[in-house]
């Protein structure tokens, strides 16, 4: 049953536990047994009791956890001043916790909130209780379940005045890269959530690239399950290196027990989304920062949603329509590779360029380096690519692309041919892949010394009296576009 009374096995412990924490689902106790695992007595609670109890029902006698069944005794088991951590899904139910949580500590303790909370929200929860007297972070956690139990990727964002308190715990459960912890003090206010936010935005990005690889090797090259292995495979051990493709072999491998047969192949092609790509793609709207690659990939998750209406489409066509492989493309196995690397590149530029204008436009105050640094290790988009990027900031205070980074740009274009010869031969192929497609767009239009703008900003003038300016002199101008046909 639900419930936030009761009584707790260890009623009487008081200020005996370093941190509590309230949301025992995956995240929530595995990150309790990370913390556990560094040393920290850990109090835990779940609102619904039978979770709480079979929690406790895992915990081994060394582990220094202590589950309680009532908020008050939980509160009332930390040390002062309290660390009070939230693990609890994201939205209403957040502060509905707050609003149970906040009436027992005192001035002085820090609440943090480790789930995917939207930035916007964990600002204004921020200013509500600081004018309690209660500090509040939002951390930014990556890296899934494993993440959590061994080791993840840590985001915070908060005062810098109760950072100090909390930075042992985040350092000890942090993913380490070369021996240093990923994680790093962000800034103030919200930054934290945000930073987390745009990772998301890059993961969906980069799954769908690598999606889109899958096809193109499937569908107009027809290689197996195996060899899409055995390839994705020996991609892990070059430039792509990252955990998505190290995933992505292992899922090729994997045979379904029941039926014998791969389980991708038995897994319904309609992907699922919990909000954040989607967040990161209003905020990039917001500021103005373009993100082409993250605003398709959650675009393309929407449209996979919609089997129905898809399948009547195919329905009306006829049955050749839905032929796909066509001999003579020439892709290779090394043109793939080649486009997936420039498409990751430019995803990656077009995540770090959002984080560039939010720390100018929302006051972040963030360095790049370091969130370069903290990916690294533990998160989902960690890869090969990340201590280059790490590099590139470090040797500037703002840099507004990577593409403004000579060596990163030169790299990028030098994959140029083999992007346009993947997004050709899927659009002859017929095989849709809108992120490739997406990246090489984005970098054309990057590069391009004329766009047909010019054209746009004439008719925005034409119809509504905008005004443009002109190549040849300073100033805004508008024109009659009609004044020659009357004769003036």
């Amino acid at each position: 049953m639900d419930s936030l009374g009761g009584s707790s096995t260890k009623g009487g412990d008081n200020d005996i536990n370093d941190i509590g924490v309230i949301g025992l689902a995956v995240m929530g106790s595995n990150l309790v047994l990370n913390i556990a695992d560094r040393g920290f007595a850990v109090a835990a609670f779940n609102r619904t009791r039978a979770v709480t109890e079979g929690f406790a029902a895992t915990i081994v006698p060394a582990q220094k956890v202590i589950p309680y069944y009532s908020l008050e005794e939980f509160v009332g088991s930390l040390k002062r001043p309290r660390i009070v951590m939230l693990m609890v899904m994201a939205g209403a139910p957040v502060d509905a916790v707050i609003g149970q949580v906040a009436p027992l500590l005192e001035r002085g303790d820090l609440m943090v909130d480790g789930g995917n909370s939207h930035f916007v929200d964990t600002a204004r929860r921020g200013k509500a209780l600081a004018e309690q007297g209660i500090y509040y972070f939002g951390v930014g956690i990556s890296g899934g379940e494993a993440g959590a139990r061994n080791g993840p990727s840590l985001m915070p964002g908060g005062p810098r005045e109760a950072y100090d308190r909390l930075l042992p715990i985040l350092e000890a459960i942090a993913a380490k890269a070369d021996g240093v912890p990923c994680v790093s003090y962000l800034g103030t206010g919200a930054v934290g959530h945000y930073v987390k936010m745009v990772h998301n935005g890059i993961e969906y990005a980069v799954m769908q690239l690598i999606s889109e690889t899958y096809a193109l090797l499937k569908e107009l090259i027809g290689l197996s399950n195996d060899r899409l292995a055995e390839i994705y495979g020996g991609w892990q051990q070059g430039e792509l290196e990252s955990y998505l493709i190290e995933i992505t072999a292992h899922i090729f491998r994997r045979r379904d027990q029941e039926t014998g047969k791969y389980l991708v192949d038995l897994i319904l092609p309609e992907a699922g989304q919990l909000g954040t790509g989607t967040w990161t793609s209003q905020s990039a709207l917001d500021l103005h920062v373009p993100v082409p690659n993250i605003d398709i990939a959650v675009g393309t998750r929407s449209l996979s949603a919609l089997g129905m209406e898809r399948r009547s489409v195919r329905e009306v066509l006829s049955p050749s329509a839905a032929k796909r492989r066509v001999p003579g493309t020439g892709l290779t196995i090394e043109d793939v590779h080649a486009a997936l690397l420039a498409g990751v590149m430019l995803t990656y530029a077009q995540g770090f360029a959002l984080l560039e204008a939010a720390s100018q436009q929302l006051d972040f105050g963030l360095r790049l380096e370091d969130v370069a640094g903290v990916w690294r290790a533990g998160c989902i988009i960690r890869s090969a690519l990340l201590p280059r990027i790490m590099t590139i900031f470090g040797s500037r205070d703002h840099l507004e692309n990577l593409l403004l980074d000579a060596g990163y740009c030169t790299e990028v274009f030098s994959h140029r041919p083999d992007l346009a010869k993947a997004v050709g031969a899927g659009a002859v192929g017929g095989v849709p892949v809108p992120g490739l497609m997406n990246a090489l767009a984005y970098l054309d239009f990057y590069r391009a010394d004329w766009s047909p703008v010019n054209l746009i900003q004439a008719q925005r003038d034409y119809f509504g009296s905008h005004e443009y300016q002109r190549v040849d002199r300073e100033g805004s101008f508008h024109t009659d576009w009609l004044a020659a046909e009357r004769g003036e």
